[in-house]
């Protein structure tokens, strides 16, 4: 501690005019003083003042340059040092070291900024004012063919630094982009793939890098998901691989660089990957079969890498994936159904699978989840039974299947994302399915509970599914029963309310589904239509000039049934209609025009 205190006096003192020997033995009982006790330390460098010192002995030509720049970044090790680094305006002479040649001041300079830039905004801030980044690229550019052990320990050291310089900063690291470090990184990292530090500091670099947009677009210019795949490959280690994988989920959000990871052989990867670990109970597997079948389904997100799997129902990948459903693990389970649920994004595909029994595998995994079931998986089977029934072939088989019992045995389910998938799925069934239609909407379990979830008003998208399958199960049943059920389960007044939503499909098939009551069941709905001031709602969408052409349209088709009835043809007759109507005649669209004209004849002779 005296030696210390000594040494400290002595620097400030000789600083200016003292000879190389005595300086160098005072930076030596500092180093050592460090790395004894590096924080105690610390403490006593702040509080003598010598850092302002060490900003005038950061000169290129002397020799103890090196030993300062070590003493710096020993320094800033410590949070509470870092600040103070930069006031003592060590950050300029420190940049200014960057640009000479000795490699051992390359190596400490690179060591002391990376280490006040850490978690620090001043030390970047001062970093990126001095103009240190752009030095250090170059310096990557140059040494990255060089495989000595020096050069790539300052390699290691550089990418280290530009690491602690851009980490979580969207504004650094799209700085670093446009200088084009991507491109030396990826170079970087097949060129020293042997060498592990290295190794491991491009991808803490890219993991930083990979998270924003812009470079995932230079990303897919280079040779990284070859690079990638090929280390993975040698992987042995559980922390090495999860250290890949955080590189590969970002990167595989882009769709060119999915085509390229399913090019480079990722697939086969992580398909062994879920063989190896399917039936371990060790928490590093769990959490490596996790990783890899989420990627795999991410990877079939892209359409490219999608079909090129799927290889027309053929492909080994799909097949393997297919096994994945009957499983005993829950994560599999999850991933095969997601998986399905990607390989349905077209009619081929989704056609291909139902006549390949497909549908049966994702009931007997429903079948699984219906008392206490896993949601997550309850929710991707659903997902993937809604896609199959998007093609209109698939629809009478899917019902015949019994895919509808199926579904509706989650009626049940509190979970508003299996709620929503549920309805969904029914809605893509009975599409244009009459009999299907007429015999889901007279299941009054089924009416009551839609009717309930038209007003959960905390989940929009189940309310608004609730309402678009009440409103599908009317127009494609065209059933009296059903609007039977429909009314008497209070059903009416959300079909009128689903008039006025914001989006134009949904105000279009409740207006139909309203029109085919008032043709059907006028009578019976009558009063639930005066109590939902639907005249009202009509007189509105034919004033207002920003309803589409096809709301107009089915509004006045409606107004013409609706007078079928007393109270609702005074109520037609009290609001001035005919002044609103004439105004339509001369509407651009030829079609709401000669409705205008009909409905004005119409409600002439009524009135």
């Amino acid at each position: 501690a005296d030696n210390l205190s000594e040494a400290l006096k002595k620097l400030k003192i000789t600083s200016t005019d003292s000879t190389a020997d005595s300086l160098e033995g005072c930076l030596d009982c500092l180093l050592q003083a460090l790395a004894q006790n590096n924080m105690e330390t610390s403490e006593k460098i702040q509080k003598s003042g010598v850092l302002q010192v060490f900003a005038s002995l950061l000169m290129p030509q002397s020799s103890c340059t090196a030993k300062v720049a070590n003493i710096i970044a020993e320094v800033a090790r410590n949070e509470f040092m870092r600040n103070p680094c930069v006031d003592a305006g060590l950050i300029p002479p420190l940049v200014q070291l960057l640009n000479c040649k000795d490699q051992e001041v390359l190596l400490q300079t690179g060591r002391a900024l990376g280490n006040i830039c850490y978690d620090s905004h001043e030390g970047r801030n001062a970093v990126d004012h001095a103009g240190g980044a752009h030095i250090v690229v170059d310096h990557l550019r140059s040494l990255c063919s060089k495989t000595d052990p020096a050069s790539e320990k300052l390699l290691t050291v550089f990418c280290g630094m530009l690491m602690n310089y851009s980490n979580e900063n969207d504004t650094l690291q799209s700085q670093l982009i446009n200088m084009g470090v991507i491109p030396t990184l990826v170079k970087l990292l097949g060129i020293h793939c042997q060498n592990a530090a290295l190794t491991e500091m491009c991808l803490v670099a890219f993991g930083n890098l990979a998270e924003l947009e812009s470079s995932k677009e230079q990303f897919a210019y280079t040779n990284i998901a070859e690079e990638l795949v090929k280390l993975f490959k040698k992987q042995i280690e559980h922390d090495k691989k999860e250290m890949i994988f955080e590189v590969l989920a970002p990167l595989a959000e882009n769709d060119v660089i999915k085509l390229q990871l399913v090019e480079a052989g990722l697939v086969e990867c992580l398909l062994e990957i879920v063989q190896k670990t399917v039936d371990s109970d060790k928490e590093d597997d769990i959490a490596e079969l996790k990783t890899a079948s989420d990627l795999m389904v991410l990877l079939l997100l892209g359409d490219e890498s999608m079909q090129k799997l799927f290889e027309g129902g053929k492909g080994s990948v799909f097949q393997r994936v297919l096994s994945w459903i009957p499983s005993n693990s829950h994560q599999l389970q999850l991933a095969g159904a997601l998986a399905i649920a990607n390989f349905a994004r077209n009619d081929g595909n989704c056609i291909h699978m139902v006549d390949n029994g497909i549908v049966q595998k994702l009931m007997d995994l429903l079948d699984r989840h219906v008392e206490d079931g896993n949601v997550t998986v309850q929710h991707a089977a659903l997902s993937a039974l809604r896609n199959l029934a998007i093609p209109v072939v698939n629809k009478a088989k899917m019902l015949s299947a019994g895919v509808a019992e199926a579904v509706l045995k989650f009626l049940r389910s509190e979970m508003p994302p299996v709620q929503f998938k549920l309805l969904g799925t029914l809605r893509m069934l009975i599409d244009a399915q009459a009999e299907a239609a007429e015999q889901l909407g007279k299941n009054v379990k089924l009416v009551e509970r839609l009717v309930e979830w038209c007003e959960a008003k905390d989940h929009a998208g189940v309310m608004g599914e609730s309402n678009r399958l009440l409103s599908a199960l009317i127009r494609h049943s065209k059933s009296k029963d059903v609007i039977r059920t429909i009314v008497q389960s209070g059903g009416i007044k959300h079909l009128v309310t689903m008039a006025t939503s914001e989006h134009v499909i949904m105000q279009n098939e409740a207006l139909v589904a309203l029109a085919l009551i008032a043709a059907l069941e006028l009578v019976t709905a009558e009063k639930d239509l005066e109590n939902a001031q639907l005249v009202q709602i009509l007189h509105r969408l034919l004033s207002d000039d920003r309803s589409a052409p096809e709301i107009k349209y089915n509004s006045m088709v409606l107004i013409c049934a609706l007078i079928g009835s007393e109270p609702l043809q005074k109520e037609v007759q009290s609001m001035a209609f005919l002044e609103v109507i004439s105004k339509l005649r001369s509407h651009e669209n030829k079609t709401v025009a000669q409705q205008a004209s009909l409905t004005e004849q119409r409600l002439a002779v009524e009135s």
